[in-house]
């Protein structure tokens, strides 16, 4: 198959996360087994304009503030080849609308929406009223501009928000996201001798790290520690906050950390702490289980479907501290209990692996593009 993919940002972006890391997980392997990858994105101060990554031809226009605006004209403009069988709209911003960029000409590519979550009412939570207001109101004409457009979604919570907005449900396909299970996995010899908690992931306010902060500061173990790895604009108000809460040197910012620094804080830490009232996956909280590491968490979308509650860690409800602040406390008590739930956890992740993810994908992109390109 020909397949162009059109995201905000690709994995080399200062910016990049998640949503870049799965997109190169998953399409780089497609370029591996013989199909024609392209992808369409955002640059960023000084950045190339062209790159092969990962057996990606990548095409940069403008930057995160500039793509959508010079989406459709570079487009237009030839500047990623317009001879494809399918292009895929990774849908982590703002929609695009690529279901409008080739509607009249006959040869134009089938357009897939990929979704990883969609943000609703939570981007007031995050940013100014103005650009909230832009986000919420972009996300509305999802089911008249996307209408009979074939979704692939991370999880069934985001595929519940799809339908949601517009989408029949026959018309999404539920792909879960995989773990490199080779590069994450468990060492019990390197597990902190005593309790250590750990956040991995941007410093937003949506992530709701200032909960795993009072959860922390409100759980009754003095010798516990909580690690916080990751960068963001939220940075100073959380380190505000563990001043305020008097919690001295037990909390730890460790800014961006590199992959095999996160690889291991996961194998350190008791449990991975995550209390964001929705995400599409929890990628982090699948590296913490392969990690060997349980997680405790906001049974909120998305994450309650990378979290085996009871198994793999514990969910409990968004914003309720003190159920979180009991759960570290059964952890911080119990090294038996984060062994054998770090144990489950490792065979929960080695059910999920990228190239069945990528295969998943395939597959459904193939039938999306009349059966091109897989055997």
């Amino acid at each position: 198959m020909r397949i162009l993919v059109v995201n905000w940002q690709d994995r080399e972006n200062p910016q990049a996360g998640g949503a870049e890391g799965h997109l190169h997980e998953i399409f780089g392997r497609l370029a591996s087994r013989g199909h024609e990858l392209s992808l369409l994105c955002g640059g960023w101060p000084g950045a190339p304009p062209t790159a092969t990554l990962d057996g990606i031809a990548v095409h940069r226009v403008g930057t995160r503030y500039t793509f959508p605006l010079l989406a459709y004209r570079a487009y237009r403009a030839g500047v990623a080849g317009r001879q494809h069988d399918v292009l895929v709209e990774d849908l982590n911003k703002l929609p695009l609308l690529t279901p409008m960029w080739d509607r009249r000409r006959a040869a134009a590519p089938r357009v897939v929406g990929l979704v990883h979550h969609l943000f609703g009412a939570t981007a007031f939570q995050e940013l100014s009223l103005p650009l909230a207001t832009a986000v919420w109101l972009g996300e509305r004409p999802l089911g008249y501009v996307y209408g009979t457009t074939p979704f692939q979604a991370v999880s069934v919570s985001t595929a519940d928000d799809l339908v949601a907005r517009g989408i029949a449900r026959s018309q999404v396909e539920v792909i879960y996201q995989g773990v490199d299970t080779e590069a994450y996995t468990p060492d019990a010899c390197l597990r902190s001798p005593t309790p250590l908690f750990a956040y991995l992931g941007r410093l937003k306010r949506y992530k709701g790290v200032q909960l795993v902060i009072r959860a922390f500061a409100r759980a009754a173990m003095p010798e516990a520690r909580l690690a916080i790895a990751g960068a963001g604009d939220y940075r100073p108000h959380l380190e505000a906050l563990v001043r305020s809460l008097d919690l001295g040197d037990r909390v730890r910012f460790l800014g961006r950390v590199s992959e095999a620094e996160k690889r291991q804080l996961l194998r350190q830490a008791w449990a991975l702490a995550l209390a964001s009232p929705k995400e599409g996956w929890g990628i982090t909280n699948l590296e913490a289980a392969a990690s060997g590491t349980p997680v405790v968490a906001s049974n909120s979308p998305g994450i309650r479907e990378s979290v085996v509650d009871g198994r793999t860690g514990f969910l409990v409800p968004h914003g309720d501290t003190a159920a979180f602040a009991a759960c570290l406390e059964r952890f911080a008590r119990d090294p038996g209990l984060v062994a054998r739930m770090g144990a489950a956890a490792r065979c929960f992740a080695e059910t999920l692996n990228w190239d069945r993810a990528a295969s998943a994908t395939e597959a459904h992109l193939a039938s999306v593009a009349g059966g091109h390109g897989v055997p």
